[in-house]
């Protein structure tokens, strides 16, 4: 059973539309797919409506947060979309998007880089706008060769000549109105150091004392030995782990189903979560 927990749509930063995505999961032998587009459930719906027979879909979102200066990402699986409390704090979030990307827009242009907020509008689509489609444009222009390297100290890296700040969820309460709604928490690529400073394990603890559910391990960002690393701050901590590929279309070089997921601990997600369920076959009958 080939299970891949962490994908991104065109409803957000990735170039496959929902449909797509949900075409190539099961085209890449993926028995179970998340969609986790960005702070946005907005591409649920037409991925349930053209889910493969055989695939199962895990609907969730990725959720931006900002701990002691430190942006961090939280994986939400089977959460209720329609809770209140987790839909306003994820509006906060997109609403901030678009001044956000201007504002990097602005600072490229000071570094002499010819973007224009048209260009970064025209990739960014119907989705919801981000680095990544910033990060697009500067591949267009020739200043790097991949979306990758636009993330760096040098760019849009956190902290880096172009990045700008936006409002971003607090962790812990984060973790809080996912699991208020019904979904089970994990943090996404904790140690993927390359795109600037990661939180510390002392957070990581906490946050598991706040109920985080697990951390992702296995991820293209994350070299041997900091898996390692993380498998056992996870058994210390409790905490489940996951592999996934991060799947952005062809905005990057990862293939679905690159990292996946035990299917023991898909099976303990999917039993820990009251919020929705799992989404099998043709369509279904969603969530709850």
């Amino acid at each position: 059973m080939r299970i891949d927990l962490h994908t991104h749509s065109t409803a957000s930063d990735g170039t496959d539309t929902p449909a797509e995505l949900v075409a190539n999961a099961a085209a890449a032998g993926l028995d179970v797919v998340a969609l986790t587009d960005h702070d946005t459930v907005g591409g649920h719906r037409q991925a349930i409506d053209a889910l493969p027979d055989g695939l199962t879909l895990v609907t969730g979102a990725e959720l931006s947060c900002r701990v002691d200066g430190v942006g961090t990402h939280l994986l939400a699986y089977l959460f209720d979309p329609a809770d209140a409390e987790l839909e306003r704090a994820r509006e906060l979030v997109r609403d901030d998007r678009v001044p956000r990307a201007r504002e990097m827009v602005r600072k490229l242009r000071a570094l002499d880089v010819p973007v224009t907020w048209e260009q970064v509008a025209r990739i960014a689509g119907d989705g919801s706008v981000g680095r990544p489609h910033v990060a697009a444009a500067l591949v267009e222009l020739g200043v790097v060769p991949t979306v990758s390297d636009a993330f760096t100290p040098d760019w849009l890296g956190n902290g880096g000549r172009a990045y700008a700040e936006k409002h971003e969820f607090d962790p812990f309460e984060a973790v809080r109105l996912v699991k208020a709604a019904g979904g089970v928490a994990v943090l996404a690529h904790p140690g993927a150091v390359k795109r600037g400073a990661v939180v510390p394990e002392s957070t990581i603890a906490a946050l598991a004392e706040a109920g985080l559910d697990g951390v992702e391990v296995d991820h293209m960002d994350h070299d041997e030995p900091t898996r390692a690393r993380l498998r056992g701050l996870a058994r210390e901590l409790g905490l489940l782990t996951t592999g996934s590929s991060d799947y952005h279309g062809t905005r990057k070089t990862v293939e679905l189903g690159a990292f996946t997921t035990d299917p023991e601990i898909y099976g303990e997600i999917t039993r820990r979560a009251t919020g929705a369920f799992p989404v099998p076959g043709a369509g279904g009958p969603g969530h709850r």
